[in-house]
């Protein structure tokens, strides 16, 4: 086993020397023996909460982590952050709080880091932000990382009876398909009793969501970016053999020690890339679009989403998920996982294979040790795929000058363009009060505005919406634009991210009802049938931003201090600004 020198270490002001007497006495007061006090000092930080099935496992996983740093001669230091859960936060002023959470995930990992003087972080999270947020911390901490995301819910499945739709009964259920039986329900179409037997049995176990959801897809992006071990995101939470992984991460993050292989090692440009493919040939959320960016700031690297969208537009989309699919995580990581996904992209050279990863070995190193290979359902070989381009497709034009993006997987090509007369609603609730009321007619493009970063404030998800349209059977017939976000599970022609936002005077805040709108994701254009000279005396008059009733607090805070979406809607100058990095300090 190493001794490790902590001469160079963060720990050493905290533990080392006469001075630090008191300190150690802490240490002592928590029953830390002399000799774990001298070894390096891991923070575990997880996301475990009782808010959500996200979340309720990672405590029980935090322990395996814990029982391999000290298998490998590391004392681990266990801490929990918070998170917001988007199935619990959707479709109400809640959902205000998720993307705000993401920063303050990653700023209090960030100090409680600092504050304690840890070595090196293994981080577990399971809900949506949480991934982003925590990799985000190891990236500006840039300390030795692993990342473990803590599973995937088990799919539903509902009863057998004729009460219950038909096409309820034939599928894996996931909590998109409560969203949309709540949309059945308003059009009469499923009764109380069908609801009431499908919410008891669409979600069985801990774990997030089970499509390839935001938090799904950012568990792929965290085995492509490197910061996860390859394959550690696929198995399901509740399945006790996940410990196994957690002990490896353990394990792992004294070897990133030992080797000083730092979070900026491994989140280079070229990780970022490999990332963004896996996204597109899964069919992952859009909101990676905002996370990707994001990350990419901590490392002080320009990778915002005109650059995702780029790779997006050539990456085949060849893995069968939903919600524009037809499987769920557990059958990916039944059928081998992310490796297996990533070496069908080796296959087309579409993997940068010199990245290193949290093992110490390099992406193609990880991937010559896999044997599987594509099963022909699940994972499609990549030169016969589900479609030739990725799953979400950037959008550009009059009506988004920094870009928006729109998720397309499972969209046939001809449904792909869509021209039709704006239907102008200022919030969700306005557009959702309107769609459960049949205001608005087929063939228009409704327009929510309002829901940015900083106007919303928070830019929530519009599930509760589209979800209703779906259930209304109008998902097809209706396009959706907002400067909003779209949930992971939203299905349909929904645009979202459009940039600038209605509070920064983009374009979107001066359509009015009628305007013609195209949104053409073959070509890449969101545009409106209006002259430049129309636009500009528009804005000319236009009265300024909707006064927010976060006048203070934690939101109030956000929308002052938050960034373009295009660059992941981040609140610091990152690290591009930095003057000193904390590992060596």
């Amino acid at each position: 086993m190493t001794k490790f020198d902590k001469s160079k270490l963060p720990s050493r002001y905290v533990t080392e020397g006469p001075a630090k007497a008191p300190h150690r006495s802490y240490m002592y007061a928590m029953g830390v023996s002399e000799e774990e006090i001298h070894q390096p000092l891991v923070g575990v930080a997880t996301c475990w909460n009782e808010a959500a099935p996200c979340n309720i496992a990672l405590s029980r996983q935090a322990q395996a982590v814990k029982m391999g740093v000290k298998q490998a001669m590391g004392t681990p230091r266990e801490f929990t952050t918070i998170t917001v859960t988007d199935g619990i936060a959707m479709g109400h002023e809640g959902m205000r709080s998720s993307l705000a959470s993401r920063e303050a995930i990653a700023d209090t990992v960030e100090l409680t880091i600092r504050g304690h003087s840890y070595d090196a972080i293994v981080g577990l999270a399971g809900c949506d932000k949480s991934l982003p947020g925590m990799m985000m911390a190891m990236v500006r901490l840039n300390t030795p990382s692993v990342f473990i995301y803590g599973g995937s819910i088990l799919p539903g499945k509902a009863p057998q009876v004729e009460e219950i739709p038909a096409d309820f009964r034939s599928r894996d259920l996931t909590v998109q398909d409560m969203f949309e039986a709540v949309g059945r329900h308003q059009n009469g179409t499923m009764s109380d009793a069908a609801l009431d037997m499908l919410e008891r049995v669409a979600c069985p176990s801990s774990g997030a969501c089970g499509g390839q959801f935001t938090a799904n897809t950012m568990a792929c992006v965290s085995e492509a970016i490197g910061l996860a071990l390859m394959n550690s995101s696929g198995m399901p939470a509740p399945y006790e053999s996940r410990d196994q992984y957690g002990e490896a991460s353990g394990r792992a993050v004294m070897n990133l020690i030992e080797k000083n292989i730092r979070a900026r090692d491994v989140v280079t440009l070229k990780s970022l890339e490999n990332a963004a493919r896996v996204v597109a040939c899964t069919g992952g959320s859009t909101n990676a679009g905002l996370h990707l960016p994001a990350i990419a700031h901590e490392a002080g690297i320009d990778f915002f989403l005109e650059d995702v969208c780029e790779i997006f537009r050539d990456t085949p989309y060849f893995v069968d998920l939903k919600p524009g699919g037809a499987y769920v995580a557990k059958d990916l990581y039944d059928v081998g996982g992310i490796p297996v996904v990533m070496k069908e992209l080796r296959k087309a050279g579409l993997i940068h294979e010199d990245c290193v990863t949290a093992s110490g070995r390099s992406i193609g190193e990880e991937l010559d040790m896999i044997t599987r290979e594509a099963d022909g359902k699940v994972i499609y070989p990549i030169d016969s795929p589900l479609t030739k381009t990725g799953g979400v497709v950037g959008l550009k034009g009059n009506l988004a000058p920094e870009g928006a993006i729109v998720k397309v997987a499972g969209i046939p090509s001809q449904n792909q363009v869509f021209t039709g007369p704006a239907r102008v609603f200022e919030c969700e609730e306005d557009a959702f009060e309107a769609v459960q009321n049949r205001a608005y007619e087929e063939g228009e493009v409704i327009v929510i505005r309002n829901e940015g970063p900083a106007g919303g404030p928070g830019m929530r998800e519009m599930l509760a919406t589209t979800a209703a349209l779906s259930g209304q059977g109008m998902g097809k017939k209706v396009a959706l634009i907002t400067d909003g976000r779209f949930s992971g599970a939203t299905r349909g022609f929904c645009v979202g991210h459009v940039g600038p936002e209605a509070a920064h005077c983009g374009p979107i805040a001066l359509l009015q009802n009628g305007d013609m709108i195209t949104i053409n994701a073959i070509t890449g254009e969101l545009s409106v049938d209006l002259s430049d000279e129309e636009l500009a005396a528009r804005k000319a008059v236009w009265p300024g931003p909707r006064e927010t009733l976060y006048a203070s607090g934690a939101l109030w805070k956000y929308a002052q201090l938050v960034g373009s979406t295009y660059k992941g809607a981040v609140t610091h100058p990152g690290a591009e600004a930095e003057r000193h990095v904390y590992m060596d300090i």
